[in-house]
């Protein structure tokens, strides 16, 4: 089927919502295609909602049906929320903890707080407490321990198990 090309600036509003990586948050592979979420025969339009960036094993798998159109709206609905609330570094941390379910807790420098803001805010990480056996040795800036709440394990566990988050 003959089917226009997805205009340039929409193609850029996919790939930058993904942060050029596959959308998927236990892959985030590159290189990235552009996929149709509902496919374009049925559609037979290029719109932002429906459009996610994925690696070729990724966007091969979905076309096979080894990942369903459920589990990969989610991932775009998680996609966007993700990337209209949180920083880079949150978004990073995120992913550290999804890909890493079995690691709560991380080291930040204090001049990190500000960066992290937001998941502190929303309850995701708990706010720092120092460490006293820590000690930075000859560093500007002191370390504190971060820990996920128990929201914040639910959060990242959910979107491993691709399921919608709010």
């Amino acid at each position: 089927m003959n089917r226009p090309a997805i205009p340039r600036p929409l193609e850029r509003e996919i790939l930058v919502e993904a942060g050029h990586r596959c959308a998927i948050p236990t892959c985030r592979q590159t290189p990235v295609e552009i996929a149709h979420i509902v496919p374009f025969s049925e559609g037979r339009e290029h719109t932002f909602d429906n459009l996610i960036a994925l690696c070729p094993t990724c966007h091969a798998r979905f076309d096979h049906g080894e990942i369903d159109r459920l589990a990969m709206q989610c991932y775009k609905a998680n996609l966007s929320l993700l990337t209209s609330r949180y920083g880079d570094l949150e978004r990073r941390l995120i992913q550290h903890f999804v890909e890493h379910l079995q690691r709560t807790e991380i080291m930040l420098s204090d001049s990190g707080y500000f960066l992290i803001s937001y998941l502190i805010k929303d309850g995701l990480l708990q706010a720092p407490t120092p460490d006293p056996v820590f000690v930075a040795l000859d560093a500007e800036d002191d370390y504190q321990k971060y820990a996920l709440t128990d929201a914040g394990v639910a959060f990242c566990a959910k979107l491993r198990a691709a399921q919608q988050i709010q």
